[in-house]
């Protein structure tokens, strides 16, 4: 859910951005507001480092290949065993 502040309001808030971003077990964004119109996204760390982290993989072309390739097979049937991955790892 995306909240909406002036930047004016989120000066005055700063100090209660981390409560007002993170309830309920989910994660907000904030929309902050210069005149109207969005200037900047405020969110919590974790969700930054999560979005972060998501638009690295997706960057990676050999890494989405290998997981639209992993997820074909896997979409065919075509599926390992926990014991038999265990046994090929040395596990």
């Amino acid at each position: 859910m995306t909240h909406t502040l002036s930047i004016m309001e989120a000066r005055k808030q700063l100090t209660s951005l981390p409560e007002t971003l993170f309830h309920d077990g989910h994660f907000d964004v904030l929309e902050i507001t210069r005149r109207g119109k969005p200037v900047l996204a405020v969110m919590p760390w974790e969700l930054y480092e999560a979005v972060s982290e998501t638009l690295e993989v997706m960057g990676d072309k050999e890494l989405m290949a290998q997981l639209r390739q992993s997820i074909q097979e896997m979409d065919s049937g075509k599926l390992v065993s926990w014991q038999d991955a265990k046994q090929e790892l040395g596990l």
